[in-house]
């Protein structure tokens, strides 16, 4: 699809400047955007790749609309970023959903399927499974016994979804992950480790992303919950009886021990480690590596290893920085009380 500056402008309620007949038809990063591409500039820090740029459209915030560069429009908005996100389906629309079953899927018995759902080859949906209006099961996925799937979901490929497994409406789960394995829990008994029967569900509620070759325990007694528009990126893992409130974002590679739970809001970052049975209270952030051995009080923004409120951590890190120095000092000095003096 092309659109035109004057077109561009409307959709995402800018201020046109420029030729508004230019003509884009594709989305491209500010470094390689060429004339028929639209691209966006909303931070100082990358004003000098527009300098050798030369770009169809831009979208660019109002406190850098006069920066140099060639550009045959400039659409001028107060947030490029997010104006960016109106565009991008008109420029690249989703796959339209088409409904309908592969003569391959597999079916057991009392399943239930909602209207125009679509199941693709090579599926495998267990007894008295439910599938929702509209969702899409996407090849080579399995759908556990007595799993239900909400309206207008999407299961991406190769997806396993265990017994006890619920999603609610609109959740999209990509390729490889596991939803609703067992926990890691044993009793040591009788000379061997004895494994816990898990008998919880996991429960994903709507409106929740979940990313490729994640996976989600079940509870062992209790229900495993990821609240309701939480976005959960690719390689994360979840532990049984886990709770993760609304609206959360939890990213690549976070780890979160059994029973912990995490309130409304909160951001975790790259490679996050939680242990067990602790609370991260709502809105509160960890950064990234962070290693969390406690509670995490509401609203906080805490770093490091072993994780602490984020500017102790940083004056624990200079601190440590400092201690090469501090020693090769210290040596110079005793070095100096060893040297015989004369007399």
């Amino acid at each position: 699809m092309a659109l035109t500056a004057s077109a561009i402008a409307g959709v995402v309620g800018g201020r046109l400047a420029g030729d508004g007949a230019a003509t884009i038809s594709r989305t491209a990063p500010l470094h390689r955007a060429g004339p028929q591409d639209v691209a966006f500039l909303n931070s100082a820090r990358y004003a000098p790749l527009l300098a050798s740029a030369e770009v169809g459209v831009l979208l660019v915030s109002p406190e850098l609309e006069n920066t140099a560069g060639a550009t045959r429009a400039r659409v001028i908005v107060a947030n490029p970023h997010e104006a960016m996100l109106s565009l991008l389906p008109l420029l690249h629309p989703a796959q339209p959903h088409v409904a309908g079953i592969h003569p391959t899927a597999v079916f057991g018995r009392g399943v239930t399927l909602g209207d125009d759902v679509a199941v693709g080859a090579y599926v495998v949906i267990g007894d008295g499974a439910t599938i929702g209006a509209r969702s899409r099961i996407r090849a080579h996925t399995s759908v556990g016994a007595g799993v239900a799937i909400g309206d207008d979901c999407d299961v991406c490929e190769n997806v396993t979804l265990y017994s006890g497994a619920v999603l609610g409406a609109r959740v999209r789960v990509h390729a490889g992950a596991r939803i609703g394995s067992d926990g890691f829990g044993y009793v040591f008994r009788n000379g061997a480790h004895e494994k816990i029967p898990h008998v919880g569900r996991c429960i994903v509620e709507s409106d929740v992303e979940i990313g490729a070759n994640t996976t989600i325990d079940r509870g062992s007694i209790d229900d495993t919950v990821i609240g309701a528009g939480t976005r959960i990126d690719n390689l994360v893992h979840i532990a049984h009886n886990v709770r993760i409130g609304r609206l959360c974002l939890i990213m690549a590679q976070v780890g979160i021990a059994g029973s912990v739970r995490v309130e409304d809001g909160c951001i975790l970052a790259g490679q996050v480690g939680v242990s067990g049975h602790h609370t991260i209270g709502t809105g509160a952030r960890l950064a990234a590596q962070a290693g969390v051995f406690g509670d995490i009080p509401a609203g906080e923004t805490w770093s490091g290893y072993p994780a602490r409120p984020h500017r102790e951590a940083l004056r624990a890190q200079a601190a440590m920085f400092r201690l090469p120095g501090l020693i090769r000092a210290l040596e110079r000095l005793v070095r100096g009380s060893d040297t015989p003096t004369s007399g």
